[in-house]
């Protein structure tokens, strides 16, 4: 759980080995980029929600194990 400066809603946090190419599908797609921390982008998705979008802090290889290629 993370407690977040908005109404009680999910949060997800996304990452990607590409988080200006994350940044770009997600706002294609109907999000809108609200802030941007660091190396982390805060995004409003069409429902409402927020999501983060942050470059890979995984270990490498559980990140190419557990990942998933968006088209």
């Amino acid at each position: 759980m993370q407690a977040v400066d908005d109404a009680p809603r999910i949060h997800l946090d996304i990452e990607t080995d590409d988080p200006d190419a994350e940044t770009a599908r997600l706002t294609a797609l109907g999000a809108e980029q609200i802030t941007q921390w660091e190396e982390c982008r805060v995004l409003r998705v069409p429902g409402g929600h927020l999501v983060c979008v942050l470059p890979v802090e995984s270990d490498p290889d559980v990140f190419l194990a557990q990942s998933t290629a968006w088209p």
